[in-house]
């Protein structure tokens, strides 16, 4: 068994194949960052032009890596959702034609389950159930999950994702794009005790979070600054140290609420060094995905997909998409 996956829901076209087993086969990426540096922020008429430039290449360059004719692959997983719909509706036509044309079953795969099931990629992958911690550009939220495929939202961002928090808080000080990154890099210079940060709904009950005021209130602490180089760096270091907390102290409390003792956190902002430090602190088995794999790419959504073939779903010839896709919506596996 061969899945070739194709991954395009914002700004990084990914291609991979793995075989039943869960075996990396092969993979390429092509990332939009230069293309998108010049203002700022993704422009999704920009995202989805460039996914029509790099797919087809990327899939040949992807099966060439591989040794692989098309004939062998045996199907076909891209992303559906959720996303940008322009993005996401490049991938799931090149998909769904090309499992067309070599007459194999093609799978609409949901963006976060991907980022779920990447730890899943691991030699000693987690077991089941366990709290899993997304946390991305458009993403922020607590699921249970009890199976592959059996999933329950517990608490998720009423604003700002966390990613997108970073971002913005990023590009008010002027920092380079992509600014979260950027930010972590230079919040390893601030001074921990010059500024205190609010920890938003941490004295609320319940798992939602918000970081929307806090993002507000990094913006007013650095309009009364002088704008020097420690002063970003200050202000970056007690923003990520809120945002850190924050989300260590709601995964504690999803931890003890649902009696469970594994966490997994995915999504391109389970790469920070000062969250993984910190949530390695916890009491309890903390999971994370090989770094490249913690970004948007193609292996995990052709691991996702595998799955879901393996199970017996497909997709039916109409080439849909679902840019607000809940995880709770998807199928049950048989």
């Amino acid at each position: 068994m061969y899945v070739l996956g194709l991954e395009t829901s914002c700004d990084e076209t990914g291609v991979a194949i793995v075989d039943g087993d869960a075996n990396i086969i092969a993979e390429t990426l092509d990332s939009q960052i230069e293309l998108h540096a010049q203002y700022g922020g993704v422009v999704p008429e920009l995202a989805s032009r460039d996914h029509i430039r790099k797919a087809l290449p990327l899939i040949h360059e992807t099966l060439t890596q591989a040794g692989l004719e098309a004939s062998q692959i045996t199907g076909v997983a891209y992303t559906a959702g959720p996303g940008l719909i322009g993005a996401l509706l490049v991938g799931a036509s090149v998909g769904r034609s090309l499992a067309m044309g070599w007459g194999v079953p093609a799978i609409g795969v949901h963006h976060m389950e991907g980022h779920l099931m990447a730890v899943m990629l691991d030699d000693n992958p987690p077991e089941f159930p366990f709290i899993a911690l997304l946390v991305s550009g458009g993403h922020t939220m607590l699921v249970k999950v009890t199976d592959f495929g059996h999933y329950k939202v517990l608490g998720s961002s009423l604003d700002d994702a966390v990613g997108e928090a970073f971002d913005k808080t990023a590009k008010l000080m002027g920092l380079p794009y992509p600014g979260g990154p950027e930010l972590a890099k230079i919040a390893t210079q601030g001074d921990p005790e010059r500024f205190t940060f609010p920890r938003p709904m941490v004295n609320r009950p319940g798992l939602d979070f918000s970081f929307s005021g806090l993002k507000t209130f990094a913006m007013n602490t650095y309009n009364s600054v002088t704008d020097s180089d420690q002063d970003k760096a200050d202000i970056a270091r007690a923003f990520e140290e809120s945002v850190c907390q924050t989300l260590t102290i709601k995964c504690a409390r999803a931890l003890k609420q649902e009696k469970i003792e594994t966490l997994v956190v995915a999504g391109g902002v389970a790469a920070n060094q000062r969250l993984r430090q910190q949530l390695h602190e916890l009491p309890a088995q903390v999971c994370f995905p090989q770094p490249q794999y913690c970004t948007d790419n193609g292996v995990m959504i052709a691991n996702a997909g595998m799955l879901r073939l393996k199970a017996g779903q497909q997709t039916g010839l109409e080439i849909e998409v679902n840019p607000r896709w809940s995880l709770e919506d998807l199928e049950v596996p048989a």
